[in-house]
């Protein structure tokens, strides 16, 4: 299969030479290099590509000022920082070519957003376009193919996700899933200086792969793991920035019965939650076809969200009598609810509870006949 255009390539073309650094954030794997690689392939300038996962990258950007940067970038016109939060004091670098070597587009990515935003976020403040990459989209997909191509795909990507290597490796989905699910895709965590435990991520994940699609109660989870809630809060918080899971907040104004601290934790690719928990089966033979469908419907709105630039805000919501909305998708003080079913004969309503308090609302039923038109 040939490559995969992505969504976000048009938008890093346009912010080229502007002045600013290029950020681009995602998990590993995800197509992070193959996408400068793409960017740049169509540039005329010569290219300078630094891994910094390599000592040397590290030696040689050491104590750098503007002069010293000159010579390490010659004649190159385009600079490639990968996996950029290895490097110390990688946001002062990225600050001295902002300030003094404008004429050179340097483009930063890394897997781990919790290290590098962190070094990052002061010293770029205003020097820096930044992007999130996604495992690909069913969008992408369909440009790359057809719709009705990728309709009929749909069950083999909620049982194998949309990282770039499954997608493109038909027949060996299980065996890569595993290798990325057990250690590869967590690296930057395992490395963190503030893990003791490294075990507990990887049960802490099973544990939140098995709740994907319901509340998740870190009390529970502190006693399930034997450590305490604030560690379970802060490993949640690294996965998220490393992008293998996210949280949705529940959606609240001051009614009295409505849940308010109450969080719901999804994956950003299911093939990784399903090699999780080794449940590879059909999904006619499965009883959690229903999470699965809505982790995948919420995957594809988000990304769609991020790729368009529209920045609205996701909850889903629920009250004390456990009358629930499966997703909120919130904008300018317009809200769109939506009641996620696979079974697409399973009638719903928009529950009372809500309707009796809300009034500036969109109701819609999303199920696996009409989900296409809701995330592309």
């Amino acid at each position: 299969m040939s490559k995969i255009p992505r969504q976000i390539i048009k938008d890093l073309q346009k912010d080229c030479f502007k002045g600013k650094v290029i950020v681009i954030l995602g998990a590993r794997q995800v197509g992070k290099s193959t996408i400068i690689k793409m960017l740049t392939s169509t540039q005329k300038q010569n290219i300078l590509w630094l891994d910094g996962e390599n000592a040397d990258v590290h030696l040689l950007l050491q104590n750098s000022n503007s002069e010293r940067l000159a010579q390490i970038t010659g004649n190159n016109k385009f600079v490639v920082i990968d996996e950029a939060q290895k490097i110390e004091n990688i946001g002062s670098i990225l600050k001295l070519f902002a300030d003094y070597h404008k004429d050179i587009q340097v483009i930063a990515s890394g897997s781990s957003a919790f290290e590098l935003r962190n070094s990052l976020n002061e010293p770029l403040t205003g020097r820096k376009f930044e992007f999130n990459l996604y495992p690909i989209s069913f969008q992408e997909m369909v440009n790359h193919t057809d719709l009705l191509s990728e309709i009929r795909q749909i069950p083999q990507r909620i049982l194998y996700g949309y990282y770039p290597e499954i997608v493109t490796s038909i027949g060996q989905e299980e065996r890569l899933l595993k290798f990325l699910s057990d250690s590869y895709l967590y690296k930057d965590i395992f490395l963190f200086k503030g893990i003791k435990k490294p075990e507990k991520i990887l049960e802490l994940l099973k544990l939140l792969a098995w709740q994907i699609g319901s509340e998740v109660n870190y009390n529970e989870l502190s006693k399930t793991l034997k450590i305490d809630n604030q560690t379970v809060e802060s490993y949640i918080t690294m996965l998220e920035q490393s992008f293998v899971i996210y949280r949705l907040n529940a959606f609240h104004t001051n009614q009295r019965n409505e849940l308010k601290k109450s969080k719901k934790i999804y994956f950003n690719d299911l093939g990784i939650r399903n090699a999780l928990i080794n449940d590879f089966r059909p999904i006619e033979l499965r009883n959690d076809i229903g999470n699965l469908f809505e982790n995948f419907v919420i995957n594809e709105m988000r990304k769609q969200n991020e790729y368009k630039q529209i920045y609205a805000n996701f909850y889903f919501w629920r009250n004390t009598d456990q009358k629930e909305i499966d997703l909120i998708v919130e904008k300018n003080n317009k809200l769109a609810t939506y009641e996620i079913k696979w079974n697409a004969n399973k009638k719903v309503k928009l529950t009372k509870s809500f309707s009796n308090i809300y009034q500036n609302y969109t109701f819609s039923v999303i199920n696996k006949d009409n989900f296409f038109e809701f995330i592309m």
